[in-house]
């Protein structure tokens, strides 16, 4: 199979279309044919070694954590619904020793794999295993009760916006951050109230709340003082950060429990992935995406999400 992948850790150069050898779903697992593989902050860390220790197995290594494509193997045992030709979603874990979604096919046992949105392309599809699943551990790991307010950094990418829209749907309260081109944005994704983006971004969500939120979700992995928007006894959610409080003047004002955001406590989870799949068609959850490229040119397109700026999921198409 094709597949792309790096021998070496490096720039986005070292990206390359390689042929691998295939896998075939065995007890309990479902193959997936993958048209879609939109493209994430974890992969270029892969890409750059950052995740070096973290890598099972030897090179060439397949980044990739989303996966859209069509059920086209469904080894004996496996408990599913599915059938062959159905159009599905997945969360790859790329450390395996097998790699990612960066490939035109991923074998994973069958609770990962789920039926994708009615009427949404791969490329769309793609666009939601990941973000939809890190804001959703994020809000279960604060736990916030209907009635009670969130506060979102990040609120225009990824993670931040399906954020909002769950909070939203969860009875939540949602104060957010935006520049000035994504004020819009943000508001139509949901958030009851949207504040200037900007280090002191706190200061503003005390503004709005001069009692404090009673969680805030960190998806701009800003940290800093931002606990002090928070209430006493709420928490704070970190994506791609660690757990724990800032250090410095005024850090021990109040308590506050922090939260680290790990997508892989999910693995598997398939009624929460699935959940998210039937959000989408219930106009809970949007999908959004910004390009999409061929396989041949994944450089590309990590070089487009490492300048930052985008608004929707950069998509490889295999």
């Amino acid at each position: 199979m094709k597949a792309v992948a790096l021998q070496r850790f490096g720039g986005p150069d070292v990206l390359r279309v390689h042929e691998l050898p295939d896998r075939h779903a065995g007890p309990g697992e479902i193959r997936v044919r993958v048209r879609a593989a939109a493209v994430s902050p974890a992969d270029t860390l892969i890409r750059a070694g950052a995740a070096a220790p973290l890598l099972q197995g030897p090179p060439p290594y397949v980044p990739g954590l989303d996966a859209a494509g069509v059920v086209d193997e469904i080894g004996p045992g496996s408990r599913t619904g599915l059938a062959v030709g159905d159009p599905v979603v997945a969360l790859v874990n790329p450390t395996r020793p097998a790699g990612g979604a960066y490939a035109e096919h991923v074998v994973l046992p069958a609770a990962y794999v789920v039926r994708a949105p009615r009427g949404a392309g791969h490329a769309e599809a793609s666009a939601l295993p990941l973000n939809a699943l890190t804001a959703r551990r994020a809000l279960d790991l604060l736990d916030l009760a209907p009635g009670s307010v969130l506060a979102v950094t990040g609120a225009a990418g990824g993670v931040g916006g399906f954020a909002v829209q769950l909070a939203k749907a969860g009875g939540l309260t949602v104060v957010a951050d935006a520049g000035p081109a994504d004020e819009k944005l943000v508001a139509a994704l949901g958030a009851d109230t949207v504040v200037r983006r900007g280090h002191d971004v706190a200061e503003r969500f005390r503004d709005a709340f001069p009692r404090g939120v009673d969680g805030l979700l960190d998806a701009a992995v800003m940290g800093g003082t931002l606990e002090a928007a928070v209430r006493d006894g709420g928490g704070v959610a970190v994506v791609r950060g660690p757990a724990g409080p800032p250090s410095g003047p005024g850090s021990e004002r109040h308590a506050v429990t922090h939260h680290s955001v790990y997508v892989h406590d999910y693995d598997g989870r398939h009624d929460v992935l699935d959940r998210l799949a039937r959000q989408v068609e219930e106009g809970v959850l949007t999908l959004r995406v910004a390009r999409t490229y061929p396989m041949e040119r994944a450089a590309d397109a990590h070089r487009a999400l490492e300048a930052g700026g985008v608004r929707g999921r950069l998509v490889l198409e295999l």
